[in-house]
């Protein structure tokens, strides 16, 4: 039996999902998710850690209070 059988296997037995930035129609309109990206950010690892133990006893999420501030600095493009 081969080493990597059972991951072949497991594979060919998943259903198909739906392909990224599917454009999904509505009898109105038509919707185009846009493809994620990471954006990363040296910084001093102190920093990141009160950040990220304030943002959890906040219940929010670094990523929501980024992009806020990123997005209230320079806007959204134009349509």
């Amino acid at each position: 039996m081969g080493k990597y059988k059972h991951l072949i296997d497991k594979a060919k037995n998943q259903k198909p999902g739906k392909p990224e930035n599917q454009i999904e129609s509505d009898t109105e309109t038509q919707v185009v998710e846009e493809k994620e990206v990471n954006l990363c950010v040296k910084v001093p690892i102190s920093l990141r850690q009160h950040w990220a133990a304030e943002a959890k006893r906040q219940g929010i999420t670094m990523t929501s209070v980024i992009v806020e501030a990123l997005t209230q600095k320079f806007g959204e493009p134009e349509s």
